[in-house]
């Protein structure tokens, strides 16, 4: 267990926007950094960083905490891990107390699995470097292919012996489990009980995950034995999937998001050469088909993909028609052709790296004109065949959602494919309007309850202030007030502790009190109806009883995660607006903090209002019930009474928010 100083040390060092920067390419917008949600699928920002606040918050799905949430929602980790992943990001030694047997246990399992990858690459690198066979056949084959010995060292690239159990047994006389070498697939146990090395003679190229931890392995034989596979790969497990993976990512990120573009290879030895070229915003799908989740990740740092394809014809028309996902996904796709017989690997080690970077920045096409033109040349003259391309370019084209960038497309390829413009836009029409038909059929049959949304991306509505926070109109007679609204004003105080808690009270010549204390003593007689709301409230009550006075920042790092959530939801807002754009324009925008006496007693007095009109609700209720006469004329005086101290509550709330 981690020590409390440490943990307080992790806390105050680590920068929300270092931390999130990581894993998300991050914009400025007015007060926070925002960028594309790491937890849900978007096209449009709605990820909020607050430095300031030192908390992140979603508006499309929701998720929010501080640094220590962040790690611990992406990367899956436990409170512990997510520590010690930050303590090792800022240098800060961790001081643990001894766990007990199973927390132990418990929290080595999944860490085991890190464990034996990290000491299996490192196995295979020594064998590489150190030994007469990684030298004589696994070096002297990396070297013939032209490769750095720099670039090797990076990404740690080794050998594996063409022995039956080398880097089992290593492991195992080590002190590694077997369990956990065949969790990983790096030992495989046979119908006989035998245990073997899944990459025997093979150079090895270790993958890393977003973080840089060894999560598994590409092993590429020397061999040229037809039977036996070129490549193999490590299998899923759970440190590994590899839909969920993108080779070389974690020493590409940073370039990615400087240059704004990734080139996006085949395997894993053309990453190692467009590196070697000087060019590191460069992955590779890790040895699958390019998935979904796969773009997305490369989404959170670019809009912008280049891929990188060989110079074989058949291979490209296939691939082809596995790139329309990427533009469903809203970012732009180029592409780059390589001779016929080359790949990137050869290409950069046939020409040098100078050349190969200037070709690449002289080859690049975009996807859509690029596919046009090499189904046109397949298809010659016959005019059946062209008809099949013209609606398979316009299929292409409908899976982008940028209606404007769809129509440039439109006009480019009228006149490539020579085909009428407005025919062209007919037949995009025709698909958008299949595809949203079958898109709202599946959702009824899915929810044949739900009614319609139209425009609906199927994401959460965003989170925010409601439009009638400060709505103090009464409701008809007769009609009771909606829950939401009281729910919605009593969040609005818990956000005004959270906001102003901790500043003294300036007006009214009260000069010695804070805004949490004055609070809770106005509302000493409102009882709170929302039970997260009320947990607050009452926590912060006993806090104050005790001479303490809670901050925003206690609420948000706090245990209860129903707590933490709510805290984090109504200390940010999904709006803000530039100070520099405010300026320029001489625009000015009322602050609430300009006049905190209106600010704070509106909160406090609304409340009060919405409570006052429940009683008064309820009396109603109870008069219109009442059989007995006398019953009821008790009831209706109590009701003037009540209704004597709403006018008051509205003639105050409307002196002090004019004022």
């Amino acid at each position: 267990m981690i020590n409390r100083e440490t943990i307080d040390k992790i806390m105050d060092t680590a920068r929300i926007e270092e931390v999130v920067g990581d894993f998300v390419h991050l914009k400025k917008r007015g007060t926070s950094l925002i960028g594309n949600c790491p937890f849900h699928g978007e096209k449009t920002p709605s990820f909020h960083v607050s430095v300031t606040k030192g908390i992140y918050k979603c508006f499309g799905c929701g998720k929010g905490g501080d640094s220590v949430r962040f790690i611990m929602d992406h990367e899956k980790y436990s409170y512990p891990e997510a520590l010690k992943f930050l303590a090792n990001k800022y240098n800060i030694e961790v001081e643990e107390a001894e766990l007990s047997p199973q927390d132990a246990e418990a929290q080595s399992a999944k860490e085991s699995l890190y464990v034996v990858s990290q000491y299996a690459a490192a196995f295979f690198v020594k064998q590489l470097w150190e030994t007469d066979e990684g030298k004589g056949i696994g070096l002297s084959y990396f070297k013939e292919r032209g490769f750095r010995e720099d670039i090797l060292k990076k990404f740690e690239v080794g050998y594996s012996p063409d022995v039956w159990d080398a880097m089992t047994q290593s492991a195992i006389n080590a002190g590694h489990k077997l369990e956990f070498l065949e969790a990983t697939g790096l030992s495989i146990k046979n119908d006989n009980g035998k245990i073997y090395d899944r990459f025997r003679g093979r150079v090895m190229f270790p993958i890393h995950n977003f973080t840089g931890r060894i999560i598994g392995f590409g092993g590429r034989t020397l061999k040229t034995d037809k039977n036996v596979p070129k490549y193999v790969n490590s299998p899923e497990s759970e440190i590994y999937h590899k839909s969920n993976v993108l080779y070389g990512l974690f020493h590409a990120k940073k370039a990615i998001r400087d240059l704004d573009n990734c080139y996006l290879a085949e395997g894993y030895a053309d990453v190692l050469s467009v590196h070697q070229a000087g060019i590191e915003n460069v992955v590779a799908s890790s040895g699958t088909s390019l998935t979904v989740e796969q773009i997305k990740l490369i989404g959170r740092f670019t809009q912008n993909i280049t891929i990188l394809f060989d110079g074989d014809a058949a291979g490209i028309k296939a691939s082809l028609r596995g790139l329309d996902m990427i533009l469903e996904e809203g970012l732009n796709v180029k592409i780059v052709s390589f001779p016929d017989g080359h790949d990137p690997d050869s290409y950069m080690h046939h020409v040098g790296a100078g050349a190969f970077k200037t070709y690449l920045e002289e080859n690049r096409k975009d996807f859509i004109l690029y596919k046009a033109n090499v189904l046109l040349k397949d298809a010659g003259n016959d005019p059946i065949k062209r008809a099949g391309i013209i609606r398979d370019i316009v299929e292409s084209i409908a899976k982008i959602p940028d209606p404007i960038k769809a129509s440039v497309f439109i006009r480019e390829c009228s006149s490539l494919l020579e085909i009428d413009e407005h025919i062209l836009l007919s037949e995009l029409n025709k698909m958008r309007s299949a595809k949203l038909k079958k898109s709202f059929d599946n959702n009824q049959r899915a929810n044949p309850s739900s009614s319609p949304k139209p425009y609906s991306s199927g994401a959460p509505e965003p989170l925010g202030p409601p439009d009638d926070l400060w709505d103090d109109s009464a409701g008809p007679m007769g009609y009771e007030q909606p829950v939401e609204e009281n729910e919605h004003q009593e969040k609005e105080i818990v956000r005004l502790l959270l906001a102003f808690g901790h500043e003294f009270v300036n007006w009214d010549k009260i000069d010695d009190m804070y805004i949490g204390s004055f609070i809770m003593q106005n509302l000493s007689d409102v009882e709170f109806d929302d039970p997260l709301c009320k947990r607050i409230i009452d926590y912060y009550k006993s806090e104050i009883d005790n001479g303490r006075l809670p901050t925003s920042n206690h609420f948000v790092k706090h245990e209860d995660r129903d707590i933490a959530d709510l805290a984090i939801t109504l200390s940010t807002s999904e709006y803000a607006l530039s100070e520099n754009w405010l300026n320029k324009h001489l625009i000015y925008v009322k602050d609430e903090t300009m006049n905190l006496k209106a600010t704070i007693l509106g909160g406090i007095f609304h409340l009060k209002k919405r409570k006052v009109e429940k009683i008064l609700m309820n009396l109603l209720k109870e008069i219109k019930e009442e059989k007995n006469e006398d019953n009821q004329i008790i009831l209706m005086q109590r009701y003037g009474v009540i209704k004597g101290v709403e006018r008051e509550i509205s003639k105050f709330l409307g002196s002090v928010i004019v004022k």
